[in-house]
């Protein structure tokens, strides 16, 4: 539950980035769109070590490699931001949809190879190719689900495919460890068959304080705290180009009245001729 809550709540904060540049043009946009790939990259990273936590071997030490864990949080928040600032600068069509959902999925499967990767233990994995194929499909498909609902223009849209894509995370993960066998190799250590937490939790602290600091700075946008999700002429931004377009006709100024005619100085004026 605390994994699947952390995917959460970086999706949601990530996605609610991308769609203010969306909606609301005005701000650094390079800036929010960064902070929204950094964020959801953080919160899929989490949830998987949050989940991996809970993975133990009988009689078996398990063990992370420092850099490939690092490495893996570096591709799942390089990736995911890749899928970001496709929509946040080519638009909510479906041409810059089909393309950012398919990148944000394989950074979610990528990170997820080469967390596994970092595993170190006295045995040996083999996987199901069928179960890995699948997961990967769940990854991209659901991914690409979740960018569709995100760019709605109610205010509850980016939770709610935070939510979609949290289940595409966790979906993507048990799936993949379902395909997972583990072979001893005739290796056992009964002396440190313990949690994987001790050597995970320093590492898990720096992308959950981000997550915070994240959701503090989303929460400090007066357009979030103003309850501003949609711009006050809905027509004057497209998102789906970027482009401005023309004025309504039904909101133009009126121009100013001519001032009324003084009738009885007219008629004074008349009888002095």
């Amino acid at each position: 539950m605390v994994a699947f809550l952390m995917a959460w709540l970086g999706s949601s904060l990530g996605l609610r980035c991308m769609v203010r540049t969306l909606h609301r043009p005005r701000g650094w946009k390079p800036g929010w769109l960064a902070l929204g790939g950094a964020s959801i990259g953080s919160g899929i990273w989490t949830m998987h070590f949050v989940a991996m936590t809970g993975f133990t071997i009988t009689n078996t030490r398990v063990a992370y490699d420092t850099s490939l864990t690092l490495l893996s949080l570096l591709i799942a928040v390089v990736v995911a931001a890749m899928g970001v600032f496709v929509v946040g600068y080519a638009g909510s069509g479906a041409l810059a949809l089909c393309l950012a959902g398919p990148v944000v999925g394989l950074g979610v499967a990528g990170m997820h190879v080469v967390g596994m990767a970092a595993m170190r233990t006295s045995g040996g994995f083999r996987f199901d190719t069928a179960a890995v194929v699948l997961s990967l499909a769940i990854a991209v498909g659901t991914a690409t689900a979740a960018l569709w609902t995100a760019v709605g223009r109610a205010s509850w849209a980016p939770l709610l495919g935070g939510l979609v894509l949290a289940v595409a995370v966790c979906g993507m993960h048990y799936t993949a460890m379902a395909a997972l066998s583990y072979d001893t190799l005739g290796h056992t250590d009964p002396t440190h068959g313990n949690s994987p937490l001790s050597p995970l939790l320093p590492m898990l602290t720096g992308p959950v304080f981000f997550l915070l600091f994240a959701a503090f700075v989303v929460m400090l946008d007066p357009l979030v705290v103003g309850g501003a999700d949609a711009p006050e002429d809905p027509r004057a931004f497209a998102p789906a180009t970027g482009q401005h377009l023309p004025p309504r006709p039904d909101l133009a100024v009126p121009a100013p009245a001519d001032p009324p005619v003084d009738s009885l100085a007219g008629v004074g004026h008349r009888d002095r001729r």
